[in-house]
């Protein structure tokens, strides 16, 4: 050993490496790691005097295998230290992480000519392993390396150095396997650890579906991931991920659902306990079994009725158990001095063979203190021995092998004073008359119910969103869930309780005061209700002090949200209206608004990322759109985002007055509508329909690329109103795909009939993640828009025949003022593209210019050929 390698193998035995051997993370599988091994390593050297393996400790005194080398004395260093063969496994791209210490070469003596600060990092693929066989030309370099940080002479006196960890990347591979190989050149440099692993997608469940382990079939594309449902569940929308190149899993689509007599159990569906039942499949808790019912086995799908207590055939499984229901009918057949006939019909839930009739009578004036009880086996009996011209009152009931039921009411009957009898025929004849009169009546009152609300039905607002409303019901079709307007309702408290769970105050705790909304605080808090798990809420509480109309109002968004249920839809839980202060709980959103989340992390998602959230969003609105609701006010502010990234659309309450929402800064009679979001002719004519949804939703696509930026920048609503009536569009954000920026466009046609629908929205997304190629053209490089449902209605910049052309469609922008009286004869007379030139034509708003700057080089482009006639 040479004085120099001595200089380092000193240092090396004596001193102690702080290492960072922390867990590796779940998603990287390692082919190789160095420190594992307690024996030799026995890589191979050449020459041989050149890297050398010794043994070393850790700071906790663990054994280490290391190499080193130091022959800083001597020109013209090439010292080669290579791996044994590493199998690839199912990789593709692989990671190489080193960690290692280097001397300052100004630390050691008359070796400044000599000494060197770096590395060489090769690698060699091969399809079997080569032996001791070395060739260094067959090697390719990966990367050159250097150390962040290097030791002195004074560090030696702490005997601790800090390890330098570098990482590269090698690939694709396409071979069995590989070498690593580590070049010297002159450095005094001790490898303390090399790592080579690669990364797949971990093993995971998300939404009930299960994942497998995923390792990445090349350096760019995504793969696409079918998952398989948890035991005892079942696909609703088939389920799928997709796996990136980082081993991330990403854009999670679909769902399953439990199976009857199961629920969700977070990660799996587990079956319902002794004592609790679930009847139909779905992610929603078993249900405790309705009184004088039971189950003593698990998975239980409806619960059996107790001794003696019975359900109708008809009665849902959720209804309790009874003994039979009362006699509601009872008729008179023929009466006497001393006698009354009567008939019954059977009651209307017998719950249960019935084994005989119990009748009870008394005189009237009596009042109970002697009565006189009869039993029958049919529906009708004859009661004797009564008193000429006396009132006698009348009760019965049915008796099963659960019991006696109810007694019906009581019936007042009247004996005759004389030998006067009212026979069972003529008692027919005036009952015929009676009831004939009554029917009549009631046909009267239907009709002109009927006829009062055909006549009143809510007008269409889009050809396919015809709905009518009878009274407080609605007009379902079978097999097709409708929306059902809360405000069609007589008493708007009976939408809330068909639709919206209530709560029991006592089950809620509130945290924190988060903010504050239209009808009071919003705060975030935890429900717990009995037998269930203790879950995160985010809960509307109502002011006091408020009217009757603001209660109402407040609770419609609790009757709309409760009819939605679908991923991508903000879920209610239930509301509290029994008690003060009202609320309405919905699942809590960890994330926040959608605009604030993406401001707050400005530029720090992939853009996979954020078309997996737009396609969230729009599977949310075709969700509605397919039950007949119109939102009115999509916009990211009204977009909450979980701690897993999925968008859920929020806010249902557009279909009130928006008197205190900031951005609804135009007022028409109908409240006031946010500007910025809504489509033309919803703000001219207030046609609001799925395809001013679709408008609003391109807004919100440019809002998601430009990482929440604001609609139009500080252009004031009429200048809004007017430029997008002129046919000025946004500009594509920077960096935009330019297939998403035609999606915009797509979706700002002025003509509604031409925007795309959200089912075609959903399905353009997914062809995009499934090619992620698609999405590296940018809007500002493609050299012409991407068409991808229908042709482009705005002005193409680069079709003009004359400089006049272009100066006409300057003027169609909203600073067409500005450049009215401005003469140009060529490109070169264009305004340049500083902020001081185009406030010299009276152009300062930051939108405009930036088309104006586009249409500018385009046209410049395009006249590169020729001169430009005039």
């Amino acid at each position: 050993m040479d004085c120099s390698a001595l200089i380092l193998s000193l240092c090396l035995c004596s001193l102690f490496f702080r290492a960072d051997f922390s867990i590796y993370p779940s998603n990287e599988v390692n082919l190789l790691d160095s420190k594992a091994s307690q024996g030799e390593l026995g890589w191979i050297s050449y020459p041989s005097h050149g890297w050398e393996e010794i043994s070393g400790v850790d700071e906790h005194y663990t054994p280490i295998r290391t190499f080193q080398v130091c022959n800083v004395m001597e020109y013209s260093q090439n010292n080669w230290l290579r791996t044994n063969w590493i199998p690839r496994n199912s990789a593709q791209k692989i990671y190489v992480e080193l960690k290692f210490t280097l001397r300052d070469c100004n630390s050691i003596p008359l070796v400044l000519g000599t000494c060197k600060e770096t590395f060489n990092l090769h690698y060699l693929e091969t399809d079997e392993d080569q032996g001791s066989k070395f060739r260094e030309h067959q090697f390719s370099k990966i990367d050159t390396i250097a150390a962040d940080e290097s030791f002195t002479q004074m560090d030696l006196g702490d005997r601790i150095l800090k390890l330098n960890t570098e990482v590269r990347e090698v690939g694709p591979v396409s071979k069995k396997g590989f070498y690593l190989a580590f070049q010297d050149v002159g450095a005094c440099v001790a490898l303390v650890s090399v790592r080579v692993y690669f990364k797949k997608c971990p093993f995971t469940v998300r939404n009930l579906a299960m994942f497998p382990d995923t390792v990445p079939m090349d350096t760019q594309s995504l793969v696409e991931v079918r998952g398989s449902c948890v035991n005892n569940s079942k696909e609703e929308d088939t389920p799928k991920m997709y796996c990136s190149t980082e081993g991330e899993w990403l854009v999670p689509i679909g769902r399953c659902l439990c199976n009857i007599g199961y629920e969700d159990r977070g990660v799996t569906c587990q079956a319902c306990r002794p004592g609790f039942y679930k009847a139909s499949s779905g992610n929603v808790k078993c249900f405790k079994c309705p009184p004088h019912s039971y189950t003593h086995q698990e998975g239980a799908v409806h619960c059996s009725c107790e001794k003696n207590y019975f359900r109708s055939e008809g009665d849902p499984v959720s209804m309790a158990c009874t003994p039979p229901s009362p006699v509601t009918v009872i008729k008179k057949d023929r009466t006497s001095r001393n006698s009354i006939s009567l008939s019954w019909l059977e009651p209307e839930r017998p719950n249960g063979i019935i084994l005989d009739y119990e009748v009870k009578y008394y005189e009237k004036q009596e009042q109970e203190t002697s009565y006189t009880i009869l039993r029958s086996k049919g529906t009708n009996v004859t009661l004797n021995g009564l008193k000429p011209d006396t009132s006698y009152l009348l009760q019965i009931r049915a008796r099963t092998a659960a019991g006696y039921g109810s007694s019906s009411r009581k019936f007042e009957f009247e004996t005759s004073p004389d030998s006067f009898s009212i026979s069972s025929e003529n008692s027919q004849v005036v009952l015929i008359a009676i009831s004939s009169a009554v029917a009549i009546i009631l046909l009267t009152v239907v009709l002109y119910i009927v006829i009062g609300r055909f006549c009143g039905y809510s007008k269409s607002k889009h050809p396919d969103e015809k709905r009518l409303h009878f009274g407080n019901g609605h007009l379902r079709l079978p097999g097709i869930r409708t929306y059902v307007d809360p405000h069609t309702y007589e008493d708007p408290s009976q939408a809330v309780h068909e639709f919206a769970k209530e709560l029991d105050a006592s089950c809620i705790a509130i945290d924190k005061v988060v903010g504050a909304g239209e009808f009071g605080e919003v705060c975030s808090g935890r429900l717990k209700l009995p037998s269930k798990k203790e879950i995160c809420v985010a809960i509307k509480t109502l002011k006091a002090g408020y009217t009757e109309k603001q209660r109402r109002d407040f609770l419609s968004e609790a009757s709309i949200m409760g009819q939605f249920d679908h991923p991508n839809i903000i879920r209610l839980e239930g509301v509290v209206t029994r008690s003060k202060p009202v609320m309405i709980v919905t699942e809590y959103m960890e994330n926040g608004s959608l605009d604030s989340f993406l401001r707050k992390h400005d530029a720090q998602f992939t853009v996979i990322q954020l078309v997996g959230m737009l396609r969230g969003i729009a599977s949310g609105m075709k969700y509605l759109s397919d039950m007949g609701y119109v939102h009115r006010d999509l916009a990211a502010r009204n977009i909450l985002v979980n701690s897993n990234l999925v968008c859920k659309v929020s806010d249902f309450g557009l279909s009130r007055v928006l008197e205190d929402d900031p951005e609804a800064a135009y007022t028409t009679r109908g409240g006031k509508i946010p500007i910025r979001w809504t489509a033309p002719e919803a703000i001219a004519y207030r046609k609001f329909t799925s395809a001013s949804d679709v408008w609003s939703y391109g807004i919100v696509l440019w809002e998601v690329m430009s990482y929440g930026e604001r609609p139009y920048w500080e252009m004031s609503n009429q200048d809004v109103i007017k430029a997008v009536d002129e046919g000025y569009r946004l500009p594509p954000p920077m960096d935009c795909p330019a297939a998403l920026y035609q999606l915009m466009l797509d979706c700002w046609q002025k003509d509604r009939n031409n925007r795309p629908k959200f089912e075609q929205i959903v399905s353009i997304l997914d062809k995009l993640i499934r090619n992620p190629s698609s999405l590296k053209i940018t809007a500002n490089t493609a050299s012409r828009p991407v068409n991808l449902l229908l042709d482009r209605n705005s002005t193409d910049m680069t079709s003009f025949g004359t400089m006049g052309d272009w100066l006409e469609t300057v003027r169609t922008l909203p600073c067409k003022e500005a450049f009215s009286g401005v003469s140009y004869s060529s490109c070169d007379t264009l305004p340049k593209t500083s902020a001081e030139d185009f406030k010299k034509v009276g152009v300062t708003i930051v939108g405009p210019q930036k088309k104006i700057v586009s249409s500018i080089k385009a046209l410049e482009t395009h006249t590169k050929n020729g001169p430009v006639p005039v």
